[in-house]
């Protein structure tokens, strides 16, 4: 379906009234720590908000809805696993109240009080590296749902991503937090309205027990998707040589008129993570780990923490926003099962279309004009949420703990404030490179874990060490942060330079756990071998006790 005068209508509203609202707050900033932290003013409810907008964008949508295409319902499996941990923490205050007690701006500031400028200059490097690769693939895949979603020519994906970067830097590089916390409450309503209109017509086309049925069916026929080479997709709906029938036939794929495979999808079981085809209990576990790290490291959760007014603030926000993980994957999840249900009983996919596309394609298929136009200010919103919280969370960790602790003398409040702004906008230049040339080794879900993880392993690891660990010295803590990056960095530079069927790729599960298990033996083994060679004495923690 083309876009509609009403679509283009509702969606340059929505976009010029957030940048608007973005830009005004600017006057409020006179200070880093009000770019940075809004003033550490965030009460519960627009801390929530915030939180929700922020970890819900465009990218969410489209690695939870390739989750559902292959795995059903039992996609959703990482959200359910981040809810509890969420929910946990904010109930027993593990990490997160000492954390706040702290008055740090950033984790790695709190592990010079622990363990010395050089390791917080080693975690803030680990941060900020394994948060901008994590982020490089973000306006990729907003791109790529845009354009399968509006059906706009392939070449436009360049263009919306750069467009849509620019307009997030103007209000971000301007407001900092505030304007970052005012423009994610207005996308946090627009971006729910979206979401919900969007699973009720998907509901409404698939059926409940249609669509459990019919990927039940696809699971036990073994019934494999076939890709099709790339080529320009289809404008959505439209009946061209990339379009399905109701009268394709799966066989059609593997004629000696079409262009030969590059990639076989498989549907694994729908409605948990152990049956056939299903992930299997290696990824729970890693999944598992990765989210109780994520929730109490990830420097773009941890931000909200730290901006909240007090620990009990900070503890209510996780209580509250625990459970909207679960719709985060769920409902994505869903759309992502939908579509696949749909082209099985189609025959097959189109070309150029695969299973991380199907589902924007499938809902520009599906949706009414009007309602086309809402859910694409809907993800409008979470791209833009999401990549301005980013933005500022990366830079304040440069400027806070690469920056600054090399600086011989202190900047004026002036030139502070200018070098963080200077900051986001270079992070915004480098993820436009990153995200036109590099390739996805495997799922989106898959990269960004193990990206993730690349400073989720040894920053956790550190963050425990450093609050619960009185054994722990700076060795101990040189050793994780090296040792824990290992795995992740060599999954994305070995499987980016390998083919697909190399021997020598890095399986996520591999890279994931072998992270977590390499930075707390490093942990544990450098500590001890620090204070045998060096007879350092015993250390207490800065700010540790969790009262």
């Amino acid at each position: 379906m083309a876009l509609s005068f009403v679509d283009i209508l509702i969606i340059v509203v929505y976009l010029a009234g957030c940048v608007t609202a973005g830009v005004w707050v600017r006057r409020y900033v006179r200070a880093v720590e009000d770019f940075a932290l809004a003033r550490r003013e965030m009460d519960v409810h627009l801390g929530v908000a915030s939180l929700a907008a922020t970890e819900l964008g465009v990218v969410t949508v489209m690695y939870t809805a390739q989750l559902g295409f292959q795995y059903g319902f039992a996609g959703a499996t990482p959200g359910v696993l981040m809810a509890f941990w969420m929910f946990l923490v904010g109930m027993t205050g593990f990490i997160i109240r000492p954390l706040r007690a702290a008055k740090v701006m950033t984790i790695p500031e709190l592990f010079e009080r622990r363990f010395g400028k050089l390791v917080r200059w080693l975690a803030g490097f680990v941060v900020v590296l394994g948060g901008v690769l994590n982020m490089g693939i973000f306006l990729r895949l907003g791109g790529e749902f845009l354009v399968h979603v509006a059906g706009l020519p392939a070449p436009y994906l360049e263009w919306v991503m750069t467009g849509l970067l620019m307009l997030v830097l103007l209000y971000t590089t301007l407001g900092g937090m505030i304007s970052v916390l005012v423009t994610d409450y207005l996308q946090f309503l627009v971006m729910g309205g979206g979401i919900v209109l969007t699973s009720l017509i998907v509901l409404q086309e698939a059926g409940w027990q249609r669509l459990a049925m019919t990927l039940l069916q696809a699971n036990q026929k073994q019934f494999v998707f076939v890709v099709s080479p790339a080529e320009p997709p289809q404008p959505a709906g439209a009946e061209a040589s990339g379009s399905i029938s109701s009268t394709r036939k799966p066989e059609a794929h593997h004629s000696e008129q079409s262009s030969p495979p590059i990639k076989k999808i498989h549907i694994g079981f729908p409605l948990h993570p152990f049956g056939p085809g299903a992930p299997g209990a290696l990824w729970v576990m890693w999944q598992a780990l990765v989210a109780l790290a994520a929730i109490t490291t990830w420097q773009t959760t941890v931000a909200r923490v730290l901006a909240a007014r007090d620990e009990h603030k900070a503890c209510a926000i996780y209580r509250r926003t625990a459970f909207y993980f679960v719709g985060r994957f769920a409902l994505p999840g869903l759309w992502g099962a939908a579509a696949c249900a749909y082209f099985y009983r189609q025959g097959g996919l189109p070309a150029g279309v695969d299973d991380l596309t199907a589902m924007p394609h499938y809902l520009g298929l599906i949706l009414p004009a009007g309602a086309l136009g809402i859910v694409i200010a809907g993800m409008l919103a979470a791209e833009m949420s999401t990549d301005s919280g980013y933005l500022l969370t990366w830079a304040t960790v440069i400027y806070n703990d690469l920056v600054m602790p090399c600086l011989k003398r202190p900047l004026t409040p002036a030139a502070r404030l200018l070098l963080i702004r200077i900051l986001v906008v270079l992070i915004g230049v480098f993820l436009i490179f990153w995200g036109l040339w590099y390739e996805l080794p495997g799922t989106a879900w898959d990269y960004l874990a193990v990206t993730g993880t690349i400073y989720l392993a040894s920053l956790f690891t550190l963050l425990v060490a450093a609050l619960y660990f009185p054994a722990a010295n700076a060795t101990g803590a040189v050793a994780a942060i090296l040792m824990g990056a290992i795995g992740p960095v060599g999954f994305v530079f070995v499987n980016a330079l390998t083919p697909p069927d190399s021997p020598w790729r890095i399986s996520p599960e591999v890279a994931g756990f072998s992270a977590f298990a390499l930075a707390a033996l490093g942990m544990i083994g450098g500590s001890l071998a620090g204070r045998l060679w060096r007879g350092q004495p015993r250390e207490k923690p800065t700010g540790g006790e969790n009262k």
